[in-house]
């Protein structure tokens, strides 16, 4: 919950709507991001949000994201680039061929800085990322063929494969998943179902480099 700050008027500070603005995105791509920590928010005594010019300057920097500030009548401190190293990479293993959609949707306000490629199977998966390991690997667990459990269990097998970050989307338990020979220690779990949104958050947090809980 944003807290209720005193704002002087040295203070640099934009209202949503600027920072979606400056950002290219929509005011609920913004309000999305405050509510997951991706952009920090504070409240005036009136109860109005406000996030830091810098941050939102930031975030721009690391994804590439947004427009010029001069073209809404703000100055610009620091200059928007491309994401440093690249767009981060990102495989979506799932057999859904809606929630494939629903995902590149999810990911569009993030623009250049974030790119989707897609397997159906374990199998397939792994032919990908034999090409090219991704940065990030969101994978079900319930897969035709060769599922999530044997496939992440390979990787785990793959020395250079070991710093791999995986998010698996499961409706079982820790306990149910022990019982079937358990999950690699680094892989996260997410409860399934979950929507496409909440996964970009996810991808968010990664991509500016924050502790994911």
């Amino acid at each position: 919950m944003s807290r209720v700050i005193p704002l002087g008027p040295g203070s640099r500070m934009l209202t949503t709507r600027e920072a979606a603005q400056r950002l290219g995105v929509s005011l609920r791509t913004v309000q999305l991001w405050v509510e997951a920590d991706i952009l920090p928010a504070a409240r005036t005594p009136g109860g109005h949000r406000r996030i830091p010019y810098n941050a939102v300057e930031a975030l721009a920097l690391s994804t590439g994201l947004g427009v010029e500030p001069e073209a809404w009548g703000i100055p610009s401190e620091t200059t928007p680039a491309a994401a440093p190293g690249g767009p981060m990479d990102v495989l979506v293993v799932a057999d859904d061929a809606d929630w494939q959609t629903q995902c590149q949707h999810a990911v569009e306000p993030f623009g250049a800085a974030v790119t989707l490629r897609f397997a159906e199977t374990g199998y397939l998966a792994l032919l990908q990322i034999g090409q090219k390991a991704p940065d990030l690997l969101i994978t079900h667990l319930d897969l035709p063929g060769m599922d999530g459990l044997a496939m992440l269990h390979t990787l785990e097998r793959c020395e250079n494969l070991s710093g791999l970050r995986v998010l698996a989307l499961t409706p079982l338990t820790e306990q149910d998943l022990a019982r079937r020979g358990g999950l690699p220690g680094l892989v996260e779990l997410m409860p399934w179902p979950v929507s496409a949104e909440a996964v970009a958050v996810r991808v968010g947090r990664l991509l500016l480099g924050q502790r994911v809980s």
